[in-house]
């Protein structure tokens, strides 16, 4: 499998398909590793995606350096 540059939705979109399709049991052993190493990159990939945004959620809130919580404001 050819590793690309890929952004986050597009990791978890893959990531989804490798395990609906090792789901189905229907997959050689060797593949069915080779499927779960990758499935492991996109894990990793998704994890540090998902901790930078809420880094860069937290910087964003802190107001002179101390966090600070916001309300909701539901545009409903």
């Amino acid at each position: 499998m050819a590793k690309k540059n890929l952004n986050f939705e597009e990791s978890l979109a893959e990531l989804e398909q490798l395990v609906e399709r090792m789901e189905q049991g229907s997959l050689p052993l060797e593949e069915s590793l080779k499927l779960f190493e990758r499935g492991i990159q996109l894990t990793r990939f998704c994890q540090k995606a998902l901790k930078e945004a809420e880094q860069k959620v937290q910087i964003l809130l802190e107001e002179n350096g101390e966090p600070t919580l916001k309300p909701f404001a539901d545009e409903s």
